[in-house]
Order: C-alpha cells, then structure tokens, then sequence
C-alpha cells in the first residue's frame, strides 16, 4: 500500500525541470516554449531571460536544454540568456558544471534551505527549525555565490531571507552577489542597508590601497 504522504511528495517533486523533460508534460511544455518565443520574437520582447527551477542533475539541465532548442529557444541564439535557479544542495556542489550551462543563477533561498535542513517549512510541527541564518546555509550560500563568481556567470537571490534578516541581506553584499529579490515592503529598507554596506566596503578598499 502506497502511503498518502508519499503521494504527495511524488506531487511536489514533479515539477520544474523533471517536468519540462519528462513525456508526460511534453505538449505543456511544447506551450510554454511557444509563448516565449512568441514574446520574444514576435512581439519584441528580447530582453526576456529564461529561468529553469528546480533542477535536480546536471544531465536533467542538458535534458531540459535540448527540449528547448528543439522548440527554438536555444542559449546564445538572438541573445537568449538562460538561468537556473539554485535552490538544490546538488546545484551548489556542482555549480561549475552547471555553469557551462547556463548564463547564470538566482538563489531560491526558501527551497535550499529546506532542502539543505532537511525541514519542511509548511509543517507546524517541525517549522520552527527553518531558519535561513543557520551556520550550514550560511554557507552553501557563500559556496554558491563564489562559485557563480570563479565560473563567470551571474549570481542573484529570491526568497524571504534578504527581506526577513538584514544580517542575510548585508553578508550578500559582501560575498559580491549581484542582484537581490525582495519583498515590495522592504524594498526601501533593504536597499538603504545595501547602499550602506557598499558604501563600508568601498572605504574599506580605499583604506587597503592607501
């Protein structure tokens, strides 16, 4: 007998891009694909970038990747960038391989740290053990930022830590992370506190060189 839990994590899983690859999803995909080439091409939007989420396997990216070229969304071709998001501990250990990939990555900062604890953040039960400040996500996030920046490509976060702990926003900072999603009422916040972190790293480095 198959457990209902173990229903419903099969549901949560399946998506991202062990769906875009997998036959079953093929004709949404095949439409999704459409649109955004339709976006881009027909309707002038070219500066849309792509984003696949939840990729688990270099070779699921590469499998991903394929399916899109096939359907004329290929990496490079009238300026298309592609990006992944970050958001598995498997992207941060392999963020070199996944690099040669991809034009860069956006840190899903909920899912890595659930993923990375080993909580799930919608349970009552066990949700007071989310907690993105955590010396272990600390850092993955430092290992991930760095590795964006030893393999030349982009290096961004979305989620709730920047927003919810000032101390998160300003420790991206100073790993040099390149762009920071927050939420519409802390933008005024967070962005004074980049502006000041900035503003101390820079009198740091003109101190250094003098």
């Amino acid at each position: 007998m198959v457990h209902r839990d173990a229903v419903d994590v099969a549901s949560r899983v399946f998506r991202g891009a062990s769906r875009y690859a997998h036959p079953a999803y093929a004709e949404g995909f095949a439409l999704e694909c459409a649109a955004l080439k339709h976006a881009r091409e027909s309707i002038g939007l070219n500066n849309i970038k792509l984003m696949i989420p939840f990729c688990r396997r270099v070779e699921e990216a590469r499998a991903v990747l394929k399916v899109m070229k096939d359907h004329g969304l290929e990496r490079g071709k009238n300026g298309l960038e592609i990006y992944m998001m970050c958001e598995i501990p498997n992207n941060v250990l392999l963020i070199a391989e996944f690099s040669e990939l991809f034009d860069g990555f956006s840190i899903g900062s909920n899912d890595l740290t659930q993923l990375t604890l080993g909580v799930d953040r919608d349970s009552a039960t066990v949700a007071f053990d989310f907690d993105e400040r955590d010396p272990g996500m600390l850092k993955m996030l430092k290992l991930a930022i760095e590795g964006c920046h030893q393999n030349g490509v982009h290096s961004g976060i979305c989620g709730q830590a920047p927003s919810d702990y000032p101390e998160i926003a300003a420790e991206l900072v100073r790993l040099g992370i390149e762009s920071i999603s927050v939420n519409p009422d802390t933008i005024v916040k967070t962005t004074l506190q980049v502006l000041e972190v900035e503003r101390q790293l820079a009198a740091q480095e003109h101190r250094d060189v003098a």
